[in-house]
C-alpha cells in the first residue's frame, strides 16, 4: 500500500466563517480520533490531501506540530458541485493493529456472449486487514459468466493477512439478462391506431 507524509497545525476556530479561512489558506479541517484519546481538530493542505486520496485507505505518516501519528482516511466530505475536499475524518492506527476497510474491486475478462449485464451489488469489497498492509484494491474475474451467474465474497481471492468483513456467502458481482426495453407511450399510440386503422379496412 501507499503512504504519504503531511503536516497539519491544531486548530482552535469552528464554524463557516473558520473553514472560508482556512480555504483562502488552500487548507482543509479535518478531525483525528481512536485509540480512546481525545478527538484532535487539525488542519490540513488541500492539494497534499487531496493526491493522497487518489490512493484508497492511504496510510499518512502526519506530523502534527511535531507529534508524529499514523492515521488513515475513514471519510471524506467533499463540495457537491466542484468536488473539492471539505472535510476529513482521520482514525490514529498502529503498526501491527487490525482495522476494518474498504476496498476498490477491478473486474476482468469478457462475459459469456450475449446480451448480459454486470450488476456490481457491492462497489467495494469489506475485509480486515493490518493497517498498515491494506490492499490497494482486488481483482475478480468474470471471463466465461453467463446471465444468472455470480461472485460471492468467498470467492474473491485476498492477499496474505487480509481476511473478509463480510459473510462469505454475500453477492459482490452478478449477471444479468438484458431486458427488452418496453416501448414508449408514443409508440403504444402509434401500435394502438395501427390496429384500429387495419380493423376498420376489414
Amino acid at each position: 500500500m501507499a503512504d504519504v507524509n503531511l503536516s497539519a497545525s491544531v486548530r482552535s476556530e469552528f464554524g463557516k466563517g473558520a473553514a472560508r479561512r482556512l480555504r483562502r489558506e488552500e487548507k482543509i479541517p479535518a478531525v483525528i480520533y481512536g485509540h480512546g484519546e481525545d478527538p484532535v481538530h487539525v488542519a490540513l493542505p488541500s492539494y497534499d490531501m487531496m493526491m493522497a486520496l487518489k490512493t484508497p485507505n492511504v496510510l499518512i505518516h502526519l506530523d502534527v506540530e511535531g507529534k508524529k501519528q499514523l492515521v488513515i482516511p475513514k471519510a471524506v466530505q467533499r463540495e457537491a458541485i466542484r468536488g473539492f475536499l471539505v472535510h476529513a475524518d482521520l482514525l490514529v492506527v498502529r503498526r501491527g493493529e487490525k482495522v476494518n476497510v474498504e476496498i476498490p474491486i477491478h473486474v476482468e475478462g469478457e462475459l459469456a456472449p450475449g446480451q448480459n449485464l454486470l450488476e456490481h451489488v457491492l462497489n467495494a469489497l469489506p475485509v480486515e486487514a493490518e493497517a498498515t498492509h491494506i490492499p490497494e484494491s482486488v481483482t475478480v474475474s468474470v471471463e466465461g459468466l453467463d446471465a444468472g451467474d455470480s461472485v460471492t465474497a468467498y470467492q474473491i481471492k485476498l492477499p496474505k493477512g487480509t481476511s473478509l468483513a463480510v459473510e462469505e456467502d454475500d453477492v459482490v458481482i452478478q449477471v444479468l439478462a438484458a431486458q427488452a426495453e418496453e416501448p414508449s407511450a408514443e409508440e403504444e399510440a402509434a401500435g394502438e391506431t395501427e390496429a384500429a386503422g387495419e380493423a376498420a379496412s376489414e
